[in-house]
């Protein structure tokens, strides 16, 4: 049998109430006696009623639907961002509508299309790229959006990152300084620009500053995934590396496995930094160093950031850099 729909007519009927009365009610509205206010949500509990959120919208011209864009949910890099962006949503009484975008770029016009089709009023978006066509849809659309975590090297739209260049030049500085001079740089594609313009950037200043020349044979371009990592043992070792900068933990993951397979020891004959802290970096053995980002913050500003463009609000900083840190575990000296 399908369940009959109760509108807020039918609530204002067995009430005995008008229907700005009941919305009143719905909406939190002190103007309405304290009897009334009982009545109505009696009525409202005995007959199941679901204020309809499109229909609000309409009216209101807002849905209080915020859409984020996620590459790939099972990421813990991604899903600690989503957890900032969904607490503080909730602060704000925004609803969140999450989608997958299978890091595909055609995907990634799918779900935004679809998103700004369901009128929501702002999206955050996490992706790795921000092709040419991704950024001309997000020029068309007067819907707010935010990157969290993601960069996109023309700066057009507002973003809550760390300084990737300055993070990975500390970092092979401090690689370098304990005696590497063979520091290799394992990335994502670099097709990427956070890979190719930021990480990169950051990793070629530290050599210049220690005056050691850049070797394009240090540079290894993967697809990001553990098992990838588990295989790059022999490379690394071909290439006379002695240590590594890596831009993701599971790929680092397999680095440190795969090494230790091979019976080299990390860090002792092979030291290895990651880039994002997640809690993965605490799983594995012997434990990851990594530069550290505050991830739930960067899911939480953006987020904030986004309600204030949502509201017309001024805002004076559109792209955010926040701090970052240096966390030494076990995997260097």
């Amino acid at each position: 049998m399908e369940k009959q729909t109760i509108t807020i007519y039918d609530v204002a009927r067995e009430a005995n109430v008008s229907m700005a009365t009941v919305s009143r009610v719905v909406n939190g509205n002190s103007n309405v006696k304290p009897a009334t206010r009982k009545k109505v949500l009696e009525v409202i509990e005995k007959l199941d009623y679901r204020p309809n959120a499109v229909a609000r919208g309409l009216a209101s011209k807002k849905t209080t639907t915020v859409g984020v864009i996620v590459p790939d949910v099972t990421d813990l890099y991604f899903s600690a961002l989503a957890r900032g962006i969904d607490d503080v949503a909730s602060m704000y009484k925004y609803n969140i509508i999450l989608t997958n975008s299978d890091s595909n770029v055609e995907k990634e016009k799918t779900v935004l299309n679809t998103l700004l089709s369901k009128q929501v009023d702002g999206i955050i978006f996490m992706g790795n790229t921000i092709t040419d066509d991704l950024r001309n849809e997000f020029k068309r659309t007067k819907t707010p959006i935010v990157l969290a975590g993601s960069v996109d090297d023309q700066n057009i739209n507002p973003s809550v990152n760390i300084d990737y260049v300055a993070a990975v030049q500390e970092e092979v500085k401090n690689l370098i300084d304990r005696g590497n001079k063979r520091v290799a740089f394992v990335c994502g594609p670099l097709d990427q620009a956070i890979n190719s313009k930021y990480r990169l950037k950051g990793y070629k200043q530290a050599l210049k500053e220690a005056g050691i020349p850049f070797d394009d044979k240090l540079v290894f371009e993967t697809d990001d995934t553990y098992k990838t990592g588990t295989l790059l043992q022999p490379a690394l070792v071909s290439a006379n590396a002695t240590a590594a900068m890596v831009t993701d933990d599971e790929l680092t993951a397999g680095i440190i496995n795969g090494m230790t397979d091979a019976g080299v020891s990390v860090p002792g004959e092979f030291e290895v930094i990651t880039s994002n802290d997640t809690k993965l970096t605490e799983m594995i053995r012997p434990k990851m160093s990594s530069i550290t980002q505050p991830l739930y913050d960067i899911g939480a500003v953006a987020m904030r950031l986004l309600t204030k463009l949502m509201n017309n609000e001024e805002v004076s900083e559109k792209n955010v850099l926040l701090p970052y840190g240096l966390m030494k575990r076990e995997s260097t000296k």
